[in-house]
C-alpha cells in the first residue's frame, strides 16, 4: 500500500513504475468505491491533479481494492486537462477582456456561463460540451436583440465560445463518444462506461486484473480450476473479431472477496511484509509454505477478532492461501499454474505494459486478462534467485531454474538487462503434476502403442537414445516416460541442470534413482559442477543406467565416453535440439564437437515435433520416426545409409507405421539385442511377436481405462505395477516353455489387471 493509515482523503502521490509515472489517489476511508464512471466528483478531482501532473500515464484510486486506469482511458481525461489548462491559464478565458469588449452589463452572466462550463468540463465533458452547443445558440439569438453598439461585443463573445466549442469537439472523448449522442441525456453518466472501465488490484498485490469480460467478445468455453477447493478460480476462453489470438480470462478468489476481507488481508500483509526471507528458507519450499500458511492463518484470526469479523474456517483458509501466495510465492502465476490445461506462461518486457500470455492445450496462444507490475517481476526474480542459487544480474543476464507449489513444477526461464533492453522477461514450462507414461502418450495420439512397445523393448535391450525436437515438442516429457520402464531395481543415475524429469514421482515409486544438479550451460562461473564434470562422476558411482535432461554443450563429449562404456550394459539416454536424424548428427558432430566415430554410440533417435493444421491456427504433439544409426559408415550417416528408419510417421494417416526394414527384421539393435538373449538369437518372429506382446499390453491398459472410466490406470504408479507384473510373468513363462510368447504371457497378464482392477473396486 502506497498511502500510510491516517493519510488524507483524497491526497495523491506520483510513483515511477516501470517506465511510467503511475498516479495513486487515496480513496481509504471514503463513503464509496471510487469511479471515473459514475461520480462526476471522482472525475472532476482526478482532472484537477491531471492539471498539476500531466506526464501521467496510470491512475490508482487505493481503496481496500485498488482500481487501475491505464494511459487508454487516462488520455481521454489528459486531453481535458489540458483544454482546461489552456483556456484558464493561457486563454484568460474567465477575464474581463476576453468575455466582454465595452459592454460590461453582460459581464457577470457570461462569466457564470463559462465558469460553469469550465466546472461541467471537468465532472462532466460530455454534458459541458453540450452546454456550450446550447451556449451559442442562445448567444446567436441574442445577437439579434442587442443594440448595434453591443454588436461587435456579442459577435467577439460568440467567437470565443464557438472556438471553445472546436477545441472540445476535437477533443478523443467528445469524438468517440459522439457515435452515442442520440441516446444521452444529460446527466446520464451511463455513456462513461464505454470509456472507463478500471481493473481491480487488490491492496496486497501490485498485479492488474482486467475483470470485466469484452463487451464484443464471443464466449468459447468456461471452466474451473482448483475445482472444489477453498481456492478455486473460473477461466472463460473468449474470442474477440479481428484478433487472432483467444482470450484466457481468469477469475481468481483473491477477485471474489468480501470488503471486510481485503482489509483483513492488507492489515496482514503489512506485518508479515517486515519479514525478509532468507535463501535457507527456500531450501524446503514446501515446509516454508506450510509454516507461512499457518502463521498468516493464525494472524488473520487475530486481526479478525480484533476488528469484530466474522469469519469462517474455509474463508479462514482461502485469506490465508491468497496472503502466503502473494508474501513469499509467486501472486497470479500460481494461480495460472493451477490449471493443468497450460503448457506455457510468457511474461514479455516492459513487464507492466504487456499482458501475460499462456499457450493452452485446446486453444493454443492467448492473451490473458492479467497484467503484472514491476514491483512483483522484481520480487519474483529476487525469490528465483534464492531458490536456484544462481546469479542474475548484468553479468548474468539469463536464468534457468524451477519452481515446485505442492504438486505443481515448471521450469522458469528468466532474462534480463542487458540481453532484455527494456528488463526482465520470464518464460514459464508447466510440468505434468505426474510423470507421463507410455499409456497417456497413446491415449492423446502422440505415439501408437506399436511405438510404445518398440520403445520399451529397447529400453529392456540397455540401447543408447536420443530423444530429439524442437522446443514444446514433448521430448523431455517423453525421455521421463521411458525412465518408468526401467525395471526399478536397476539403479539410474539422472543429470540435469534444471529439474525437470520425474525423479521425485520415480523415488516415491521404489525405484533406485539419484539426482545430480549441474551447472547450466549458459552460465559463466558457479560453484555448481559443470555439466560434462557431472558425467564423468556418474561413471564413478557405480553400473548406473544414465538419464541428461538435455544435451547442450561441452557435456556432448562426456555423454559419448559414456555411452561407448555404457553400450550393452545399461540405458543411456538424453535429450537434444533436432528436427531429424542428420539434425541431431549435424549438432552432436559440428557444433558440439564430438567426433564423428563417437557418434555411432547412438543406437537410436526419437524425433518428436509439433504437426499443425492446414490453417495454422491448431497444432498436436507427434512422434514423427524412430531411427536407428548403423555403424558401417565412416564420414557421412546420410550419405552412407548409416541412418535406418524403423518407425515413420503418415501424416494422412495421423499414425506411426512399421517401415518395412523393420518389419522384415532388417534392425541391426534389434538383432544386436536379441543376440544376447537365449531363444531370440536368429528368431526374428519371437523378437517381433515380443515387441507386438508389449504393443498390446499398452493399448488394453489404454481401452480398459477408457472404457471404465479409470484414468488413473495411464498414470505412472499403476504403468510401475503393470511393468513389473508383465516382467514377473514373462519371466515365469520363459522358464516354463523356453521363451515369452505373446499368446501365452498376455492372458496371464490379462488375468493380473482384472484382478488388479476389481481389487480396486474392492
Amino acid at each position: 500500500m502506497i498511502f500510510e493509515e491516517g493519510a488524507p482523503l483524497y491526497s495523491y502521490e506520483v510513483a515511477r513504475e516501470g517506465g511510467e509515472d503511475v498516479l495513486y489517489i487515496n480513496y481509504l476511508g471514503a463513503p464509496f468505491v471510487p469511479s471515473l464512471a459514475e461520480y462526476p466528483e471522482v472525475m472532476g478531482s482526478t482532472v484537477d491533479i491531471l492539471v498539476e501532473a500531466p506526464n501521467i500515464s496510470r491512475i490508482v484510486f487505493v481503496q481496500q481494492k485498488n482500481y487501475n486506469y491505464d494511459f487508454s482511458e487516462i488520455s481521454y481525461l489528459l486531453e481535458i486537462a489540458q483544454l482546461y489548462s489552456y483556456l484558464v491559464k493561457q486563454e484568460k478565458i474567465l477575464s474581463q477582456e476576453k468575455l466582454v469588449l465595452q459592454c460590461s452589463q453582460f459581464f457577470s452572466q457570461r462569466y457564470n456561463e463559462i465558469f460553469s462550463f469550465l466546472l461541467m468540463l471537468k465532472q462532466d465533458p460530455i454534458a459541458a460540451y453540450m452546454d456550450l452547443r446550447r451556449f451559442i445558440i442562445e448567444a446567436r439569438i441574442m445577437l439579434d436583440k442587442v443594440g448595434d453598439e453591443c454588436k461587435a461585443c456579442q459577435k467577439n463573445y460568440i467567437y470565443t465560445l464557438e472556438m471553445i466549442f472546436e477545441l472540445l469537439k476535437a477533443t478523443k472523448l467528445i469524438q468517440a463518444a459522439s457515435f452515442y449522442f442520440d441516446d444521452y441525456a444529460k446527466g446520464n453518466r451511463s455513456i462513461y462506461q464505454r470509456f472507463f472501465k478500471a481493473d481491480t488490484i487488490p491492496n496486497f498485490t501490485f498485479t492488474r486484473l482486467v475483470t470485466d469480460l469484452p463487451e464484443d467478445a464471443e464466449i468459447i468455453d468456461q471452466y474451473k480450476i482448483a475445482k472444489g477447493s477453498h481456492d478455486e478460480s473460473s477461466v472463460t476462453i473468449l474470442r474477440r473479431k479481428e484478433e487472432a489470438k483467444l482470450i484466457y480470462h481468469l477469475n481468481p478468489p483473491e477477485n471474489l472477496l468480501p470488503e471486510d476481507h481485503y482489509a483483513l488481508l492488507n492489515l496482514a500483509k503489512g506485518v508479515l511484509i517486515e519479514h525478509q526471507p532468507q535463501a535457507e528458507e527456500f531450501v524446503d519450499t514446501e515446509r516454508t509454505r506450510q509454516v507461512f500458511f499457518n502463521i498468516s492463518r493464525d494472524l488473520l484470526q487475530d486481526l479478525a477478532d480484533s476488528k469484530a469479523i466474522k469469519i469462517s474456517y474455509s474463508s479462514l483458509n482461502r485469506l490465508a492461501t491468497i496472503l502466503v501466495r502473494h508474501t513469499i510465492g509467486f501472486g497470479l502465476i500460481e494461480v495460472l499454474l493451477q490449471d493443468s490445461k497450460l503448457q506455457d506462461i510468457v511474461l514479455n518486457s516492459p513487464i507492466a505494459l504487456t499482458n501475460v500470455f499462456v499457450k493452452h492445450e485446446e486453444y493454443d496462444e492467448c492473451s490473458t486478462n492479467i497484467l503484472p507490475s514491476q514491483e512483483d517481476a522484481d520480487s519474483w526474480a529476487a525469490k528465483f534467485r534464492m531458490i536456484s542459487g544462481r546469479p542474475l544480474d548484468e553479468a548474468n543476464p539469463i536464468l534457468d531454474t524451477q519452481l515446485s507449489v505442492g504438486e505443481i513444477n515448471a521450469r522458469i526461464a528468466i532474462i534480463q538487462q542487458p540481453l532484455s533492453p527494456t528488463g526482465l522477461a520470464y518464460a514459464i514450462r508447466r510440468h505434468r503434476e505426474k510423470p507421463w507414461t507410455l499409456p497417456l502418450f497413446i491415449n492423446n495420439r502422440m505415439i501408437n502403442s506399436f511405438a510404445a512397445g518398440l520403445m520399451s523393448f529397447l529400453i529392456d535391450g540397455s540401447r543408447t537414445l536420443l530423444v530429439a525436437g524442437t522446443r514444446s515438442s514433448g521430448k523431455t516429457s517423453l525421455l521421463g516416460s521411458l525412465m518408468l520402464e526401467t525395471i526399478p531395481r536397476y539403479r539410474m543415475i539422472v543429470i540435469e541442470d534444471t529439474l525437470e524429469l520425474p525423479v521425485d514421482a520415480m523415488r516415491k515409486l521404489k525405484y533406485d534413482i539419484l539426482r545430480m544438479k549441474v551447472r547450466s550451460a549458459l552460465l559463466k562461473s558457479t560453484t555448481e559442477v559443470s555439466a560434462d564434470e557431472g558425467i564423468r562422476t556418474s561413471l564413478r558411482l557405480g553400473d548406473s543406467s544414465l538419464i541428461v535432461g538435455e544435451v547442450r554443450s561441452d557435456e556432448a563429449k562426456a555423454l559419448y565416453e559414456a555411452m561407448r562404456v555404457g553400450a550393452l550394459a545399461n540405458v543411456v539416454a538424453g535429450t537434444i535440439h533436432g528436427a531429424s536424424p542428420y539434425a541431431v548428427f549435424d549438432r552432436v558432430v559440428n557444433d558440439l564437437q564430438v567426433p564423428a566415430t563417437s557418434f555411432k554410440a547412438t543406437d537410436v533417435i526419437i524425433i518428436v515435433n509439433p504437426i499443425k493444421s492446414p490453417d495454422g491456427l491448431h497444432s498436436w504433439k507427434r512422434m514423427l520416426q524412430l531411427t536407428e544409426v548403423r555403424k558401417h559408415w565412416i564420414k557421412d550417416p546420410q550419405d552412407e545409409k548409416g541412418f535406418v528408419d524403423l518407425l515413420k510417421y503418415n501424416i494422412n494417416k495421423d499414425e506411426l507405421e512399421p517401415t518395412q526394414d523393420l518389419i522384415n527384421g532388417d534392425s541391426e539393435v534389434i538383432k544386436d539385442i536379441a543376440s544376447n538373449i537365449r531363444g531370440w538369437a536368429g528368431n526374428w518372429d519371437a523378437v517381433y511377436d515380443n515387441i507386438l506382446l508389449r504393443a498390446k499390453v499398452k493399448q488394453e491398459i489404454v481401452d480398459v481405462a477408457n472404457k471404465l472410466n479409470k484414468p488413473e490406470l495411464l498414470e505412472a504408479e499403476f504403468n510401475a505395477l503393470s511393468n513389473d507384473a508383465f516382467h514377473k510373468i514373462s519371466d515365469q513363462i520363459g522358464q516354463e516353455i523356453g521363451l515369452p510368447l505373446g499368446d501365452k504371457v498376455f492372458p496371464e497378464w490379462q488375468k493380473w489387471l482384472n484382478q488388479k482392477i476389481k481389487g480396486k473396486k474392492g
